[in-house]
């Protein structure tokens, strides 16, 4: 089953962002936002709430899907998943993945990567099912059709198991670029978003040529019902008053490695995370 990819969307959405993506792997690879030479000896890549609220895996199967380069699969089987997968759409983002699971000496049974369409992960993916299916920041901006995301990761949750999402929040994408001090967009805007930008968000080279990107954003609600919809009973939504990263001029980092608007601003959610488990 095709994604449902509303009117007006250009047809090469998905190779058009496959070419940014693929493009910007060495420089995520080589550069300090991923930091891979820290990551190879021991720096931690997960969020404190995510290993918070995932809690142990010692012992269980985990499917990432999106996974990029694979820091956050890896550091699942670090701290203990018996087995697991990562997906993602790129192929060289998930050749790096595998070299950083050689490297650490963990084998194709313990952590194996593949290359494919997130849309396609039931079929691609060596496993029926997995105790843990996850998925990290920055993934679901990429899609068109977030009920057959739900109904496709849903579909990977082995009896028992939870699915685990964590990403930026959706009211962030209506700020301004520059403070996030001012509601610039509409949140409930469901047309793509087609962007021309040079560099990236994890190395501050410019010179790149596969610059255009084809985005979505999906409200809160939607993620949500989405989920509920495939059957899964979600057992918790949190948000969190945090970002990794500098999206705004006027975020301050702190010493917990999380940035924040300064404390003179009213709070307001930066990022969210869900568990929803199949009962």
């Amino acid at each position: 089953m095709s994604p449902t990819v509303p009117a007006g969307v250009p047809s090469d959405w998905r190779e058009t962002n496959r070419a940014n993506w693929d493009e910007r792997v060495p420089l995520h690879a080589t550069g300090d936002f991923y930091d891979l030479d820290g990551f190879r000896a021991g720096k931690e890549a997960l969020r404190s709430f995510e290993l918070a609220e995932v809690g142990d895996v010692t012992g269980r199967t985990l499917l990432h899907l999106q996974c990029h380069i694979g820091t956050d699969t890896l550091s699942w089987a670090r701290h203990g998943a018996a087995r697991v997968v990562g997906l993602d759409f790129s192929a060289p983002a998930v050749e790096v993945a595998r070299g950083l699971a050689a490297g650490l000496g963990f084998g194709p049974e313990r952590a194996e990567f593949v290359a494919a369409d997130v849309y396609d992960a039931a079929s691609a993916v060596p496993e029926p099912s997995y105790d843990v299916v996850y998925t990290g920041v920055g993934a679901l901006c990429w899609l068109p059709d977030i009920r057959r995301w739900a109904e496709t990761a849903a579909a990977l949750v082995a009896p028992g198991g939870f699915l685990y999402l964590c990403e930026f929040h959706p009211l962030t994408d209506v700020l301004d670029d520059e403070t996030g001090s001012r509601v610039v967009r509409d949140y409930f805007d469901r047309a793509a978003q087609v962007y021309d930008y040079p560099g990236t968000y994890a190395a501050d080279s410019t010179d790149t040529v596969h610059n255009r990107t084809v985005e979505w954003q999906h409200p809160l609600g939607e993620v949500v019902s989405a989920l509920a919809a495939t059957g899964l009973r979600i057992e918790f939504l949190h948000e969190h008053d945090v970002s990794v990263f500098q999206r705004f001029e006027t975020f301050e980092r702190h010493d917990d490695g999380y940035y924040r608007f300064p404390p003179t601003r009213p709070g307001i959610p930066l990022m969210y995370s869900l568990k929803a488990r199949r009962v």
